[in-house]
Parts: C-alpha cells; sequence; structure tokens
C-alpha cells in the first residue's frame, strides 16, 4: 500500500489532536508528516516537504483554509478541507478541493475522503511511470529511474546519481540532494544501466557515474567522488574501469 504523506492544518491544538488520533486509529494508509496552526506556516511546510496531502480547518484567524491556493504557483497535493459549516463547501470545491469534511468529523466519511485521495495518487504515481516508460522507448535510453522508499515514489534523473552502492539485498542510491534506500539488489540496476556508458560497475558492491568522478587510488582501490563519496574498486575491475573512463 502506497503511503499517503500528509500535513494537517487547524488554529485549534484539540482539533489538530482529534483528527490526528482518528488518521492513526482508522486510516493506517496516512502518514502524518507535519502539523500546523496557520495558513502561511502550512504553506512553507509543504514547500519544504511536498506532501500528497493537505487537511485544511477552512475558519482560521488572518486566513481562511481556501486562501491557501494564494501561496503558490501550481497546486500539486491535494486538499481535505475541514469546517463546521456546510456552507463552505461550494468554496472548497471551487479551489479543488478533493472533498471536505464537517466537524465532528465522521469516521466513514473520513475513510472515504482517503480512499478518494489514494486512488488519485496511485493514478499519478502510474502516469509518472507511463511517462517515464514513454521516453526511455522513443530514446532507447534510459535517463531517469523510478524508485521506492518506504512506500514513497521518486523519480530520479540519473545525471543527478553520482553512485549506487549495494547492502546485502537492499541498495543506497547517492545523489546530489540525499540517499534512497530501496529493497533491490545491485544486478538490478546493471541491468538497467547496461545501455549507459556513464555508469560503471567497479565493485561487486559499487556502481558508480563517471561523470561525478574525482580521482582514484590504484594502491588503495578506493574512488573518490562528488559529495564526498568514496566508492570501492575491485582489482579485478581495474582494468576495465581504466578503460572505460578514458574513452
Amino acid at each position: 500500500m502506497q503511503k499517503i504523506r500528509a500535513i494537517l492544518v487547524d488554529d485549534e491544538e484539540s482539533a489538530r489532536d482529534v483528527l490526528q488520533n482518528l488518521l492513526l486509529r482508522f486510516c493506517p494508509e496516512v502518514e502524518l508528516i507535519g502539523k500546523c496552526e496557520s495558513v502561511p506556516e502550512a504553506a512553507d511546510l509543504i514547500k519544504k516537504l511536498n506532501p500528497d496531502l493537505v487537511f485544511l480547518d477552512i475558519e482560521m484567524p488572518n486566513y481562511a483554509g481556501y486562501e491557501i491556493v494564494n501561496f503558490f504557483d501550481e497546486i500539486n497535493f491535494e486538499m481535505i478541507f475541514v469546517t463546521a459549516y456546510d456552507t463552505y463547501a461550494i468554496r472548497a470545491f471551487e479551489v479543488s478541493a478533493i472533498d471536505y469534511l464537517l466537524k465532528p468529523i465522521d469516521i466513514e466519511r473520513l475513510k472515504k475522503s482517503v480512499d478518494r485521495v489514494q486512488k488519485v495518487v496511485a493514478k499519478n504515481s502510474q502516469t509518472d511511470k507511463l511517462s517515464l516508460l514513454k521516453s526511455t522507448m522513443e530514446t532507447n535510453v534510459v535517463k531517469k529511474i523510478a524508485v521506492t522508499e518506504k512506500g514513497q515514489q521518486f523519480i530520479l534523473a540519473l545525471e543527478n546519481v553520482i553512485a549506487i552502492e549495494a547492502q546485502e539485498s537492499y541498495c543506497t542510491i547517492h545523489t546530489a540532494d540525499k540517499k534512497y534506500m530501496v529493497s533491490k539488489n545491485l544486478k538490478h540496476f546493471e541491468t538497467i544501466l547496461e545501455n549507459n556508458s556513464d555508469f560503471i560497475r567497479t565493485h561487486k558492491s559499487w556502481i558508480i557515474n563517471r561523470k561525478h568522478l574525482l580521482h582514484y587510488s590504484k594502491s588503495n582501490f578506493t574512488i573518490a567522488l562528488t559529495n564526498s563519496i568514496m566508492a570501492k574498486l575491485s582489482k579485478y575491475k581495474k582494468t576495465e574501469f581504466e578503460d572505460s573512463i578514458i574513452s
């Protein structure tokens, strides 16, 4: 099950706690990654964490929940508005909210709203995969890969991948921005990247991107890469490695 990463926005702490407890008990597919008490605070957190879903109380001081749209050029997250007044429902849908909930929150209605979000998130994820597949088939060169970490899917540009490091049945993908730990072995990535000359298998535990190569040691059998990453070089791969970096 793909997790829905969510942020909860309400100016009342008790209301935040109630909704958080309901999500924990009845919506295990929702991973609450942040709570806010105002719209400006929520806008900052959304830009930082990039959630799938935002629960927004409508009536808050200074800014109403639906005014969140004024803080973004593009809305790339789903919204569920929470209100004590049914008259706000029309305004909720005017700003493309996926649903709204009336206080006190009905558990079955909450489950249905979350289920609706999950279907949209899954559909968007599949769209990303199909787009990636289409571009790969058209060029016959893999430029991006889709990886899943902790139930969340990411599309990574290969030019930003510095190295892939094997650790038993897992691999750590080192990128310019962060590390991703995925439940795939190194052979999986070697097969995907076999037509990409930038990536070289240098060791039983390492694939490196030669565009991120800084220098290597013939005596210590180590390879220095950008972001202070130190990869290993097998003595059996040394000749092949040296041929590949000068070609």
